[in-house]
């Protein structure tokens, strides 16, 4: 059955069994499985919305941290950093709103097409990671410390563990639609 995973006897088995090839597979469980019902238990709906969460959570993240550059009393460097990474969460939604759109062009595409499309998904997720990882660099050291550090970091931490896991599950359907389809 093309699109199934295993035994995996419902979409909530089957994303649960999933999950367990990410890094936070905890996280992935909760982000996805509200999503039961739409993903069902196709590989592509899976990865394609691992990606839309990963996105909405970017946009959020990016939009928390521009709220954190208007609180009173933040320092110089916090706010520089907050800069920053501001523009590293908006190149990161750019680059998980290229995936998105481009995950969506594998529809009928075989071979060489599907590969170059999925090779396109997972460099620019790989990007984003990086994007949302080079947020969090700019917060490190002690002369940071404090409640803008914390508030950012817990907060983009969060968006690129579910960034990391829609890479695992880009992968993980690019890997067996390889296998099927040598």
């Amino acid at each position: 059955m093309v699109g199934t995973a295993g035994s995996a006897s419902s979409p909530t088995d089957f994303i649960k069994s999933s999950c367990k090839a990410t890094r936070y597979p905890e996280l992935c469980v909760g982000c996805l499985s509200g999503y039961a019902s739409v993903i069902q238990r196709n590989e592509k709906r899976l990865a394609l919305t691992a990606l839309s969460v990963s996105l909405a959570r970017a946009r959020s993240g990016a939009a928390f941290v521009t709220k954190m550059t208007k609180v009173r009393g933040i320092k110089p460097r916090e706010y520089q950093a907050a800069k920053d990474c501001i523009e590293n969460m908006g190149d990161s939604v750019d680059r998980l709103s290229q995936s998105v759109r481009e995950l969506g062009h594998t529809g009928r595409a075989v071979g060489r097409d599907f590969l170059w499309h999925m090779s396109n998904v997972q460099t620019w997720v790989s990007a984003a990671l990086t994007d949302e990882n080079t947020c969090l660099d700019g917060f490190a050291g002690h002369l940071m410390d404090g409640n803008v550090k914390v508030s950012i970091k817990r907060r983009i931490n969060n968006v690129a563990q579910v960034t990391s896991n829609a890479l695992a599950l880009v992968d993980r359907f690019a890997s067996r639609h390889r296998a099927r389809n040598p």
